[in-house]
């Protein structure tokens, strides 16, 4: 997952940046509150982690901008030194999802993380996915359109689950290359345009099947499931 970090303390942010790449997480750190809400502008995040007292912009004006611009409820937890009872209300009531006081310890950091990635982002313990009329069978690593099987490469494939996955939120391309391809490997932007169009033409992803694939010009791509194709 994606996780962008607000924290103006260096050994801090480090900190909490090795905990959570540890299982694997992708972490972008932040010392200051207009340059997070610049990132997020452009890029999209699964969660964000805000310290209250940073240069230039307040975690909780962050959080303020966060709840407005951001398509998604993408979860927001407060890691700070404050923590009066006042301020912890306080923050939930702004729209925080949850509160952990620094110092973080790594087995109650990973663990709170971790509850609010599962709420947020809940993982289906079946085989497969369904999304009439498509269905990923996710050990056969095949995709079905009403049934038949549809020919496609193996990166095709991660990609149409992954868009899946996220059906109605605003995806940005970096977040789309890291999560197909990896953030390791240097991929030219075009090569994700590419993969897209293949599976908008090979899935006939149309109103007429129920869902739209749109792309949105300087960020990425959202795939819609329309009205009445529940």
């Amino acid at each position: 997952m994606r996780i962008a970090i607000l924290e103006d303390d260096a050994d801090q942010a480090a900190l909490i940046k090795s905990h959570l790449t540890s299982i694997a997480h992708d972490c972008y750190l932040f010392e200051a509150g207009r340059a997070l809400i610049h990132a997020a502008g452009r890029e999209s995040f699964d969660l964000f982690l805000l310290d209250w007292q940073v240069p230039d912009l307040s975690g909780e004006e962050v959080l303020k901008w966060i709840r407005a611009h951001v398509d998604a409820p993408v979860p927001v937890m407060f890691v700070t030194n404050r923590d009066t009872e006042a301020d912890i209300v306080h923050a939930l009531a702004q729209g925080a999802d949850d509160y952990m006081k620094k110092p973080v310890g790594r087995a109650e950091l990973l663990a709170r993380v971790g509850a609010l990635l599962r709420r947020a982002y809940p993982q289906k313990a079946a085989d497969a996915l369904e999304f009439p009329p498509y269905r990923f069978d996710l050990k056969k690593q095949v995709l079905s359109v009403d049934g038949t099987p549809t020919e496609l490469t193996q990166k095709e494939f991660d990609l149409a689950l992954f868009l899946f996955q996220n059906l109605g939120r605003l995806l940005s391309r970096g977040h789309i290359l890291e999560a197909v391809w990896g953030r390791a490997i240097d991929v030219p932007s075009r090569t994700m345009d590419t993969h897209v169009s293949r599976i908008r033409t090979k899935l006939n992803l149309r109103p007429e099947n129920g869902y739209k694939l749109t792309p949105v010009y300087n960020y990425g791509y959202r795939l819609e499931q329309l009205k009445g194709a529940e």
